[in-house]
């Protein structure tokens, strides 16, 4: 037994005045942070999530008071029933284990589960962000760095003609969207589907941020890649309920916010074929350059209708290939 589940082990029979031989507990999940998640089983049978966050790697601060703010607000967030911050244990609300990505895999539940997911996006868009970090040209410009940092040396490239200049002004149009509450991480592996409600979970890194970026993280995600139609249909349904709610005005036209979720798709998908790399080599985590790929894919995909043909073409014709000779060589060979 390592150090670090001997300590969480302690905690919780403290907690529940538990002996080892009662204790259950079930690995269901790690993420690409140094999170843990375990299930335990209690001699009653019911179920709580452990949340095991290393201190010295993650500061649990931010989920206890956003699922406190989010919780009073009517959120369906997780309840927290015990929590160490020192040590980095928290006892969630057991959740079930149906993400909205299994979920989704019925043709039958997509169209409504997609509405909801898109209301609840609504829903924490609008919640006050004083307590929540600003998403920065700093900050977004440091994702986006991660690219050249980490995805073109593994590579063997040099950065792509234009680069400065593309970055610079993306970020500038990220920054001019509307401001509202990202939850950041807004995918189908952090919606939980429990009976016919959805539930939030992972929620700790909220900024903020660009009005669209929940709306990329849902609908160019790394497993579904939507048919364009859907994807427009969806976008346009949470054009609609933004407006209704207040978050932007109607003179917020709908080909503006399609501009908006282009741009958003862009950075995080760039941002997120650098930061995959990073956490294969640097945290020992390779699965993540599986999806490499279905990232590239939405990268161009943006980069196209954004009219960004020089980079495009480098992506195609340069990056690309080199990719796939990568994954389909190795991926042992760290920056």
């Amino acid at each position: 037994m390592s150090e670090r589940l001997a300590l969480m082990k302690h905690w919780l029979a403290e907690q529940y005045r538990l002996s080892d031989s009662d204790m259950a507990l079930e690995v269901i999940a790690d993420d690409a942070s140094f999170r843990r998640y375990f299930r335990l089983e209690l001699p009653d049978h019911s179920t709580r999530i452990i949340m095991d966050a290393p201190p010295e790697h993650e500061d649990s601060t931010s989920f206890v008071t956003i699922d406190r703010l989010w919780h009073a607000a009517g959120l369906p967030v997780p309840g927290i029933e015990a929590c160490s911050l020192e040590q980095g244990f928290m006892v969630l609300e057991d959740l079930g284990n149906t993400m909205l990505r299994q979920a989704l895999e019925d043709e039958h539940r997509i169209e409504p589960l997609i509405e909801q997911a898109i209301a609840l996006s609504v829903r924490v868009a609008a919640q006050p962000a004083e307590a929540l970090p600003d998403y920065d040209a700093t900050r977004l410009g440091s994702e986006l760095d991660l690219f050249p940092e980490w995805c073109l040396p593994w590579l063997g490239l040099d950065l792509p003609p234009g680069w400065v200049k593309f970055r610079n002004a993306l970020i500038e149009r990220l920054l001019d969207q509307p401001r509202v509450t990202t939850h950041r991480d807004y995918t189908p592996q952090n919606i939980m589907v429990q009976g016919d409600r959805l539930r939030l979970i992972d929620f700790q890194g909220a900024w903020h941020g660009p009005l669209s970026f929940d709306m990329t993280c849902l609908l160019r995600d790394r497993h579904q890649p939507w048919p364009a139609e859907d994807r427009h249909r969806w976008l346009m349904q949470y054009h609609a309920r933004a407006i209704s709610s207040g978050l932007i005005p109607e003179s917020h036209s709908r080909s503006r916010f399609l501009a908006n979720f282009e741009d958003t798709s862009a950075q995080r998908s760039i941002k997120v074929l650098g930061g995959f790399c990073r956490t294969a080599f640097r945290d020992h985590k390779p699965r993540y350059l599986a999806y490499m790929p279905c990232f590239l894919a939405h990268t161009r995909e943006a980069l196209c209708a954004l009219g960004e043909t020089t980079l495009l073409d480098w992506f195609t014709d340069t990056f690309t290939p080199r990719l796939d000779r990568a994954l389909n060589t190795s991926t042992e060979n760290t920056p």
